[in-house]
């Protein structure tokens, strides 16, 4: 990350996170931490029912935000999306919806609205480029997550062409790194790889099982590098175009089990369930806009990232894997 961070932006500033209590949210309110601001509010769900306008009214009337960062999502890897497309959409269209439009209506100064690479057509040429987001329609077992979040978008630059609302809107790549989800339920890939490899490895078997062919790739970013991306968004960026935050690195889904096999100490054989679905071809992000606007670089190596992660979940198992609520 280039140049230090402004501490006189932050040092009035009232801070609303929604989701400040998730995977991102947790990383997003430590940074914040780092810069001091006058107040940080991160209400938990049970608080606010942010799928309902009142309660979202109730919120902002509140907390009086100067700054509203929206982390909140309902989420999942690929067997949530196919299990649950209806809730996914529904639940993420009208929280970041009513969030932005109450964020208007109070003339909030600042908002980031924080969105989803699920919402980038299925075949997109890799990098993926902002300019590539209505080229086509995204894949299908994550599309109505995507254009939920895509939405929000829209909102977003119709607000500021009619009203001048001061709303930025950024799509992290796919997170991971401690304190990630890792219930079968609604982990992403790599939490649910640590476990399959972890519980492979200590219940002796000969074999563990994996989803599709390993054909597909993805690029990964670690939550720390991607709550630095957020937070230095708030502060320094103020444009309608979308920004990716990304780390600059394409991995075949074949190579990461690979490499977490070997980093597991797993020594069984893997073996591909090729009836079961890869998911979008391919996953990488062009990540020079964040990196010209604020000048966002993630600074985590991959290996030193996985690490974290395994050693995280090794030694919080309850938590890692407790049943979503």
């Amino acid at each position: 990350m280039s140049g230090e961070p402004d501490l006189e932006f932050w040092r009035t500033r009232r801070v609303l996170v929604t989701g400040g209590n998730g995977f991102l949210g947790q990383a997003v309110l430590d940074r914040l931490s780092s810069r001091e601001p006058g107040s940080v509010v991160a209400p938990p769900s049970a608080d606010y029912d942010l799928r309902d306008r009142a309660a979202v009214t109730a919120m902002f009337a509140d907390v009086e935000p100067d700054l509203v960062i929206h982390l909140a999502a309902r989420v999942g890897g690929i067997g949530a999306n196919m299990a649950r497309p209806a809730d996914l959409y529904l639940d993420n269209l009208l929280m970041g919806t009513y969030v932005l439009d109450e964020a208007r209506l109070r003339d909030t100064p600042k908002t980031v609205m924080v969105g989803t690479i699920c919402s980038y057509p299925k075949f997109t040429p890799v990098p993926f480029n902002e300019d590539s987001l209505w080229q086509g329609y995204p894949e299908e077992t994550n599309a109505p997550y995507g254009i939920a979040k895509l939405a929000q978008l829209v909102q977003l630059q119709a607000n500021r062409a009619q009203y001048g609302q001061s709303a930025v809107y950024l799509m992290p790549t796919n997170l991971y790194g401690p304190r990630d989800k890792f219930h079968p339920a609604v982990s992403h890939v790599i939490p649910a790889l640590i476990k399959k490899a972890v519980d492979a490895k200590e219940s002796g078997a000969d074999h563990m099982e994996v989803w599709g062919t390993g054909s597909a790739s993805r690029e990964f970013l670690f939550v720390d590098d991607a709550a630095e991306g957020i937070v230095l968004a708030a502060e320094r960026y103020d444009d309608g175009e979308p920004v990716n935050l990304g780390a600059d690195r394409e991995l075949p889904i074949r190579d990461l089990v690979e490499i977490i096999v070997k980093l597991v100490g797993f020594e069984g054989e893997v073996r591909w369930d090729t009836s079961k679905p890869d998911g979008q071809p391919r996953r990488g992000v062009d990540a020079s806009r964040a990196r010209e606007r604020f000048g966002f670089v993630a600074g985590t190596p991959f290996d030193v990232g996985l690490r974290l992660t395994l050693d995280w979940y090794l030694s919080h198992r309850d938590e890692a894997e407790a049943r979503p609520v």
